[in-house]
């Protein structure tokens, strides 16, 4: 079982419930965490039993950040949308940055997201 974080940009959630639809059954056997209104989301959508933190621009993102620091993710899914400006750009940045540097599987769309879920 691996534990894997869940977070999308507004415009973007659909796409990731949908991407958590098709996934369903391996997603079922993994932890899941994901911010607030995307983990709400997923789990009206789909039943998935999911740990929610705050919702991104209250401190999610952060707290998914925290998590990669603290050896606490394997793996972080995070549909983002690059044509839409954030408010909270800045804990954008900052949870993409500590993927990266903690080697934590990182995936921003669907191609990318079925390749972390071939691998965890």
């Amino acid at each position: 079982m691996k534990r894997v974080g869940l977070v999308a940009h507004d415009l973007k959630k659909p796409a990731l419930v949908a991407w958590c639809q098709t996934h369903r059954d391996v997603l079922a056997q993994q932890q899941l965490y994901a911010t607030g209104t995307t983990g709400a989301a997923i789990m009206a959508a789909t039943g998935l039993s999911i740990t929610l933190l705050k919702s991104g621009p209250l401190g999610g993102d952060a707290q998914l950040g925290a998590m990669i620091v603290e050896g606490q993710l394997d793996a972080l899914i995070f549909f983002q949308d690059p044509l839409t400006a954030m408010p909270h750009d800045v804990d954008v940045k900052a949870l993409t940055r500590l993927a990266t540097l903690y080697n934590v599987l990182f995936a921003v769309n669907t191609a990318t997201a079925d390749a972390v879920l071939a691998a965890i």
